[in-house]
């Protein structure tokens, strides 16, 4: 692979981003900002950033038909609006470790999302991977344990992550047709255009609450992190990367992220890492491991090639 060394640099980079931002919320949520805030001022930051690029790189591209335009509204509502307000809702109220775990099942969901919505095969490997997986993300959903809100709504905070990586998950499966249609930057504009009108009205009140003069430069700094690194370095970093890179290889980079959250969550003194939480770490690898083997093609039929972005 010609650009093998650098696709691992920025996976590995998007991986360290999103790991870190579990942990780097916290010192944000809820004292001086309330979750919704900050999913407005990513969003809003995004779809600037990402409307004006859209113009001078892909200035002639358009999201075209009736199918196309619905597609990109459910992809907005689905893969920006609901996935970050359940994301950071959720994050406020549980662990980072708990949320990393979780969210982990996002392949999971694609799978599933695959079989209905475009009538993929569905194999006994795969199956007992959904119920790995699912077993696992229960067990980290129902289990009771202190978390940085107070401790009482800990099951709610899993419950709002399970619903984002189930929105995002879905959100793949809707958003690949776009992808591979239109230049990547004319479908995100859209979709965080569309994610934008979900979220300001969520969150604007939340926007103006804060004291801004009392925020130390840290908290500006985690700010900044989340608007420029998490959101706009990502999504450019990752689209660049899934060019290049194998399903298998993408496939490896599931399981860096939870386990890079959860370095950083420890070092940084925001988590714990206890027995119980590496059984069920176990259980949802070992599911999304077996969910993401693709199913043999037919004897004699011809193997289908990945689809260059």
């Amino acid at each position: 692979m010609k650009n093998s060394g650098k696709v691992h640099a920025a996976l590995f980079v998007v991986a360290l981003i999103y790991a870190a931002n579990y942990s780097i919320s916290k010192d944000v949520m809820p004292r001086y900002m309330g979750p919704f805030g900050l999913v407005v001022l990513r969003i809003v930051g995004a779809a600037v950033f990402f409307g004006v690029l859209s113009r001078l790189v892909a200035p002639q591209d358009r999201i075209q038909g009736r199918a196309d335009n619905l597609r990109a509204v459910a992809s907005g509502v689905l893969g920006i609006g609901l996935n970050q307000l359940l994301f950071f809702s959720g994050l406020n109220l549980t662990s980072p470790i708990n949320a990393s775990l979780i969210q982990t099942i996002a392949p999971v969901v694609t799978v599933l999302a695959s079989v209905v919505l475009l009538g993929e095969k569905i194999t006994l490997p795969r199956l007992l991977g959904i119920g790995l997986a699912a077993a696992g993300a229960a067990s980290i959903i129902l289990s009771r344990g202190p978390v940085a809100a107070g401790g009482q709504d800990g099951l709610l905070g899993n419950v709002f992550i399970l619903l984002n990586a189930t929105a995002f998950g879905i959100y793949l499966v809707i958003v690949m047709p776009l992808m591979r249609k239109y230049h990547p930057f004319t479908v995100l504009a859209r979709i965080f255009l569309v994610g934008a009108f979900i979220a300001v009205p969520a969150g604007w009140q939340q926007v103006l609450a804060p004291n801004y003069a009392s925020f130390p430069p840290g908290i500006w700094a985690a700010i900044a992190y989340m608007v420029v690194c998490l959101t706009i370095m990502a999504y450019l970093l990752n689209n660049w990367a899934l060019k290049y890179a194998s399903p298998a290889l993408l496939g490896a980079y599931i399981y860096l992220q939870p386990a890079l959250a959860v370095g950083i969550a420890m070092a940084l003194g925001k988590d714990t890492l206890t027995l119980v939480k590496a059984l069920q770490a176990l259980l949802i690898f070992g599911g999304v491991f077996l969910v993401s083997q693709k199913p043999r093609p037919a004897p004699g039929a011809a193997p289908l090639e990945p689809v260059q972005d």
